[in-house]
C-alpha cells in the first residue's frame, strides 16, 4: 500500500516539475523582443509635389451632327477607325439639294444674261447722254435697270453659296486627323439636324487657368501624356502628381501610408517607449502626397515611429530596433 503511494506521489511530482517547465518556456517565449524598423518623422517633410485626381480625355473632340433631314446612304467609317481631315464620315441623301442647285444655276444664267443686256444698255445711253443726244431721264431709268439687273445677278449667286454650305451638312467630313470613338447611326437611318452622328477626338494640350472664381476654389488643369506602352483611354480616372518648388522649411509632417494601422475610421502608427515596448498613437490625417499622408496631430516632430515588424505588434510588447 505504501508503495503505491509512494509511486502516486512520483508521478504527481513528474508532473508538476514537467508543468513548471513548460510555462517557463513560454513566458521565455513570450517575451522574445520584435525586431522592428523605425523612422524619424521629418526626414521626408519635404516632399515637392502635389496630388491630384481627374479624367482622362482629348483636347480635340467632336460630336458631328447635320443641319438637314435626310436618310444616311454612306458611311465608311466604324468606331477605331483613324481619319484624316477631309475623310468623308456620313453621307445623307441630298438629292432635293441637287434639285434646288440645278434651279440656282439656272436662275444665275438668267441674271447673268439679263445683267449683259442691261449693261450693253446703260453703256450705249452713258454715250449717248454725254453727246446731248439722250434725255437726263431716259439715261436714269437705264441706269436703274442696269442696277437692278446687277442685284439679282448677286442674289443669285449668294443663293448658290447657300445651297453649296447646305451641301456640308449632307456629307459630313472629319474636321481633324483622329480616331473614330462612336457612331450613332447606320445607312438607312433618317438623319436629324443637331442629333450626333459621328463622334471622334484627337490630340493633347497643357493648361492651367489662371482663375478659380467659378469653380468652386478649384484651378482646372489640362496635363499633356508622354508617350506609354500602357492603355490609355478616353474617359478613366488618373491620379497626377505635380512637382513644387522645394521649400528650406516647412512645418509638414508626412508619413508612408504602410506605417499606418488602421482600425475602422482610425488611422494610428506604432512608437517605441522609454522601456523599448511598442505604443499605439492614434492620429489625425491630413492630405495625402503620392505614398505619404500628412500627420495634423498625434505624432510630434523628430519622434520615431514603427514602419515594419517581424512579428505581429500589440501595446506594450516587446522591440527591439533593427
Amino acid at each position: 500500500m505504501k508503495k503505491h503511494i509512494y509511486l502516486f506521489m512520483l508521478a504527481t511530482a513528474a508532473l508538476f516539475i514537467t508543468g513548471c517547465g513548460s510555462n517557463e518556456k513560454k513566458t521565455i517565449a513570450d517575451n522574445t523582443p520584435i525586431s522592428v524598423k523605425v523612422r524619424t518623422v521629418g526626414n521626408d517633410s519635404d516632399h515637392s509635389f502635389l496630388t491630384a485626381s481627374g479624367t482622362i480625355q482629348a483636347v480635340n473632340s467632336a460630336n458631328l451632327s447635320t443641319r438637314i433631314m435626310g436618310f444616311v446612304t454612306k458611311m465608311p467609317v466604324n468606331i477605331g477607325d483613324n481619319v484624316k481631315k477631309g475623310d468623308l464620315l456620313v453621307a445623307i441623301n441630298n438629292a432635293d439639294l441637287q434639285a434646288k442647285l440645278a434651279q440656282v444655276n439656272a436662275g444665275i444664267t438668267e441674271a447673268t444674261a439679263a445683267f449683259t443686256n442691261a449693261e450693253k444698255d446703260y453703256n450705249r445711253f452713258k454715250n449717248l447722254f454725254s453727246e446731248n443726244s439722250a434725255s437726263k431721264k431716259e439715261f436714269d431709268d437705264m441706269t436703274a435697270q442696269y442696277n437692278m439687273a446687277k442685284a439679282r445677278l448677286e442674289s443669285a449667286k449668294q443663293m448658290k453659296n447657300e445651297v453649296d454650305a447646305q451641301f456640308t451638312y449632307a456629307n459630313i467630313r472629319a474636321p481633324f486627323s483622329g480616331i473614330i470613338t462612336g457612331t450613332f447611326i447606320k445607312i438607312g437611318d433618317l438623319a436629324n439636324p443637331g442629333v450626333p452622328l459621328v463622334s471622334m477626338e484627337a490630340g493633347k494640350a497643357t493648361k492651367i487657368s489662371p482663375s478659380a472664381k467659378n469653380s468652386g476654389g478649384q484651378y482646372l488643369v489640362k496635363a499633356t501624356l508622354d508617350k506609354t506602352d500602357v492603355s490609355i483611354l478616353s474617359g478613366m480616372f488618373v491620379t497626377v502628381q505635380f512637382p513644387i518648388e522645394k521649400q528650406t522649411k516647412t512645418d509638414l509632417v508626412l508619413i508612408p501610408k504602410n506605417a499606418l494601422v488602421t482600425k475602422g475610421q482610425l488611422s494610428g502608427v506604432y512608437t517605441i517607449s522609454d522601456n523599448s515596448t511598442a505604443i499605439l498613437h492614434w492620429l489625425r490625417l491630413g492630405r495625402t502626397f503620392g505614398d505619404q499622408v500628412e500627420v495634423l496631430s498625434g505624432l510630434a516632430a523628430n519622434e520615431p515611429y514603427i514602419i515594419s515588424a517581424d512579428g505581429k505588434l500589440f501595446n506594450g510588447v516587446k522591440v527591439s530596433i533593427q
